[in-house]
């Protein structure tokens, strides 16, 4: 007789099923899952893959329906990444949607333009017209569907249940609604276009206001701008009306991004289509454990991100890193009572600190300055930095290694120098997409171009103003990303001919073992970290995908200018993490900040993550979709 439930995602017996706060399980299906931060968005996935399309085609529906209900946080004016796994063909492949900076956009320029001395070092604000780039979501939507879509549902069929949206009008969810009235100011500061942003209301001081949670909000113009791409794609974007208003609002302001750019962008092809890059991973259990086990992969696990100029990379170090300190016995095969202690977390805090400390050298755009990804992800160089680990006391700071040079991988004397969505989604037929879209910080730049609907993203905020620094403003360049989604693949069926990297690679993806999971965590340098801890959960802690994203988890501040912690010296706790846990991270010499509530420097630093697990039920011989929804956001697990 069948099992009543799929044992992959949950628990060993005795384990407890609610450790923290949540009314939230894990929810199962046959036919597919969206996973997502708002139910509105979710309800347009679900339309698509109920029309036909696939998991790629309702991607892009919940993209848009994301934009049109948590415009705070996503839009067509910011990027886009995303991997996807073709189940026929059992390959992963990665999606690269991320816009560059305007062809007069020197660093002399920019600097001068900031006011910035010779020598000062200084930086792009996050509200500032200088931190605009090309947004590149509107290309990436469009390749998504072309490159990996059904083939059987028009771009119209796709955006139409966000366009309805748009026209008909929404309840406001209560984040959305929390994060509006917060970037409301920014709206009308940023340009004279932001009644579009508000809701019409004739009792408001000048009849708009930011919308609050269930009141109906109505976006027409930003559903034009959805029909144009439906019907003249990405032209009707990158040219024309779209684009000129773009350049207008930009101008406006200073800015010199010009309708040449974003012509640049659509001669480009629009998106990229990229290699992914990955780590084998078989410690802490994973490489005996069974299947059925919440982590298992029955031979261990292969981790696929995003290479840069994506800070995927970071979480590979970190997870590699970890891998060799296991190896060398420095740190113990955790059990699920070690997870969330204080050995647990410093091994992590500690590998990622050491990650950041590369990436925040290396990460730049590689069509522009060469990275060395192979080699920072290489086992030799990982089990060389691994050495800067101290079991007994935190680290102050880490400083950078360089990869092509081993008599300095341990040390260098050079210095180093989150507002998003990630949703995931699977289908009938066993494929699945890792999506993540993001304006950057809230609104991004809160610049609206007229008639438009959308705010644009302010990314080259990220850009380094140092001169001779990899990821140093330039013209048509990318700046260092943190958004980054996560896909998981089993390592007994691996077909990849690496025996640390990659696999091999063909004309429609990088070929490898068979699905474990797709999942992503949200909120700018949270996003690496989160991908380890929630990982981490199920595989050390056997925790199942909602408990995973239920679990409190830390924050290393790694670059984080806007709390003030450009070093990393801090350790943001999230309130519910064992006091034990606390008080032995302090001990240890870490600079722990306890955070409570949601608003400000709260829990809404963790950001907010998706997970959705296949599995194969052995009686039946059929796959179960198993999704979990993190419980700090507004949507959940939906299944088809």
């Amino acid at each position: 007789m069948a099992p009543l439930t799929t044992p992959s995602v949950y628990p060993p017996a005795g384990r407890e099923f609610m450790k923290w706060p949540s009314r939230r399980s894990v929810v199962h299906s046959t036919e597919g899952i969206v996973a997502c931060t708002q139910p509105l968005a979710a309800k347009c996935g679900l339309k698509v893959l109920n029309g036909g399309g696939n998991a790629a085609d309702a991607a892009v529906a919940v993209a848009a329906g994301l934009n049109m209900t948590e415009p705070t946080s996503t839009g067509i004016g910011g990027d886009m990444f995303c991997l996807f796994y073709d189940a026929a063909a059992g390959t992963v492949s990665a999606l690269n949607g991320s816009g560059r900076s305007g062809a007069a956009c020197t660093l002399e320029k920019i600097r001068g333009d900031l006011g910035l001395a010779e020598g000062e070092a200084g930086e792009i604000p996050l509200t500032s017209v200088h931190a605009a780039t090309v947004p590149g979501a509107a290309a990436g939507w469009v390749d998504t569907v072309e490159r990996f879509g059904s083939g059987k549902l028009s771009l119209e069929e796709i955006l139409g249940p966000a366009i309805e949206l748009g026209e008909r009008g929404f309840p406001v969810s209560e984040d959305a609604g929390f994060f509006w009235t917060k970037g409301e100011a920014s709206l009308r500061k940023a340009s004279p276009n932001f009644a579009e942003m508000l809701k019409t209301d004739p009792s408001a001081p000048d009849g708009v206001r930011a919308p609050r949670a269930g009141d109906i909000m109505k976006n027409p113009n930003l559903a034009r701008t959805f029909r144009t791409l439906a019907t003249e794609g990405k032209p009707g974007f990158y040219t024309g009306r779209i684009a000129e208003e773009i350049v207008r609002v930009i101008r406006d302001r200073g800015g010199h991004v010009e309708l040449a750019d974003l012509r640049h962008h659509l001669d480009q092809g629009g998106s990229e289509p990229v290699d992914p890059i990955s780590l084998k991973f078989r410690g802490q259990g994973c490489a005996s454990a069974p299947r059925s086990s919440p982590g298992g992969g029955g031979g261990g696990i292969e981790l696929w991100e995003h290479p840069p100029n994506g800070q995927g990379i970071v979480a590979l170090m970190a997870l590699g890193i970890l891998q060799e300190l296991e190896a060398a016995g420095t740190i113990p095969t955790f059990t699920p009572d070690d997870h969330n202690t204080t050995p647990y977390l410093h091994a992590i805090i500690e590998s990622l600190r050491i990650a950041f400390a590369d990436a925040h050298w290396f990460v730049t755009d590689p069509s522009t300055n060469p990275v060395p990804a192979a080699e920072l992800i290489s086992q030799p160089y990982l089990a060389a930095r691994a050495k800067l680990f101290n079991p007994s006391a935190a680290t102050p700071s880490f400083t950078h290694g360089d990869p092509t040079n081993p008599t300095s991988w341990s040390t260098s004397p050079a210095l180093r120098s989150s507002d998003t969505v990630y949703f995931a989604v699977s289908d009938a037929q066993g494929n699945a997409i890792s999506f993540i879209n993001s304006n950057y910080a809230g609104f991004g730049t809160a610049m609206v171009p007229r008639g438009c609907g959308f705010t644009l993203q302010n990314r080259g905020a990220n850009f380094s103003l140092e001169p001779g620094h990899p990821n140093a403003l330039a013209p048509r360049k990318r700046p260092y990303h943190t958004i980054i989604p996560g896909l998981v693949t089993n390592l007994d069926e691996d077909t990849s001919t690496s025996s640390q990297t990659g696999g091999s690679t063909g004309a429609h993806g990088t070929k490898t073992g068979s699905l474990h999971s797709v999942f992503g965590v949200m909120g700018g340098f949270m996003q690496p970290q989160g991908h380890i801890q929630v990982l981490l959960g199920q595989i050390a802690g056997q925790l199942s995908p909602q408990q995973a994203l239920d679990a409190p988890r830390i924050c290393v501040g790694a670059g984080m200018a806007d709390v003030g912690d450009v070093r990393g010296e801090v350790v943001y706790v999230e309130d519910g993490m064992p006091e034990e846990t606390v008080e032995g991270l302090k001990g240890l010499g870490h600079n722990v900040k306890v955070l409570k509530g949601w608003g400000g420097m709260g829990r809404q630093m963790f950001g907010r993550g998706q997970v959705i697990r296949w599995t194969v039920d052995e009686v039946e011989g059929r796959g179960v979709w198993s999704g979990g929804s993190d419980m700090r956001g507004d949507g959940g697990a939906y299944p088809v």
